[in-house]
């Protein structure tokens, strides 16, 4: 498969994240076989191909190549005969996934790769069940997985090296992101950086200090911004330096200005309070749950399609993406 994406992928799973990748592959001409038995998967599964179509039409003007069908499975193995690629999305339950992997695994070709889109269990567990745990890695992408290029690589104690090149070369071809986490760890990388702030954001909230609201406004007019083009490391401290800036300001690391890993308890009370204020943001929008989903796409085209023209940050990986679209149209 060097330099060729899959002719066929087989998802396990339907949902949000099952969506996307059946999205994100058949648009760019991967078939894909679906198993999820939940009723209306693949309806839902449609109905974010057809999104999708739209939101890209939006996204580049670089055509598309031929859409990849999508067809619907009856079984694990009626979705995983001949493909090159498994991709799991189903629900975080270990126990699920192992079976699902396992089941998979005695009927997919020998040579197929299995990647896990685990938001945190570490892929040895995943390899526990599996026949040739050597083909599996983790393959955690981001909501929206259509447009968030990031897709974090993961091996597990067994996994083969190449396997981790084989699906580092598939995910860039269909405009994505790798980045290989080197060691195994729960949660990866972006997770447990996410997972900080929210831990933050629930005391802020908890302590009265804030509403939902402000917190929200804290992040998406301040470093929100600074972060679609430069990490946290990038560019810190300006012209003088990342060392300069530490010496000036990592001693307030110490202060006590966060609960760093403490959660407050979820109780029903505090439950209600994250509720009725998230509901009043919505109402205040105006839009419904599915306009707010799409206005949260077309802003995050207009964000990716800007940093494109700065050639930086996402917007690189969606440059490379459209000159290999180019490529493959030309070849």
């Amino acid at each position: 498969m060097s330099g060729k994406l899959p002719r066929t992928v087989g998802l396990l799973g339907g949902g949000t994240i099952g969506g996307g990748w059946a999205a994100r592959f058949a648009l760019n001409g991967v078939d894909v076989r679906l198993y999820d038995p939940a009723t209306g998967a693949l309806e839902h599964v449609q109905n974010t191909l057809d999104h999708v179509r739209r939101i890209y039409q939006r996204l580049t003007r670089t055509p598309l190549p031929k859409e990849g069908s999508l067809t619907l499975a009856n079984s694990v193995p009626d979705a995983v005969r001949d493909v090159d690629l498994v991709q799991e999305s189903a629900p975080e339950r270990l126990g699920l996934k192992q079976e699902l992997l396992a089941a998979a695994s005695r009927a997919a070709p020998p040579d197929a790769l299995f990647c896990s889109s685990t938001s945190g269990l570490r892929p040895t567990l995943l390899q526990a069940k599996i026949e040739h745990p050597e083909r599996l890695l983790v393959a955690h992408p981001f909501n929206p997985l259509y447009l968030l290029p990031l897709v974090e690589l993961c091996a597990g104690q067994q996994t083969a090296p190449d396997a981790v090149a084989r699906a580092d070369e598939i995910y860039r071809m269909i405009g994505m992101h790798p980045l290989v986490v080197r060691k195994e760890v729960d949660g990866f990388i972006a997770n447990r950086l996410q997972e900080a702030m929210w831990r933050e954001a629930l005391w802020l909230v908890h302590d009265g200090l804030a509403t939902v609201q402000e917190v929200d406004d804290a992040v998406r007019y301040s470093f929100g911004l600074r972060r679609a083009v430069v990490g946290p490391f990038r560019m810190s401290g300006g012209a003088a330096g990342i060392r300069r800036y530490l010496e000036q300001w990592g001693p307030m690391l110490k202060w006590p200005w966060t609960k760093l890993t403490e959660v407050p308890e979820l109780t029903a009370d505090f439950l209600d309070t994250l509720a009725e204020q998230s509901d009043a943001q919505v109402k205040s929008d105006n839009l419904s749950g599915s306009e707010i989903l799409a206005k949260r796409d077309e802003a995050l085209v207009a964000v990716l399609q800007g940093l494109r023209d700065q050639g930086f940050g996402a917007g690189e990986t969606l440059a490379r993406w459209e000159q290999g679209l180019r490529d493959r149209a030309a070849g």
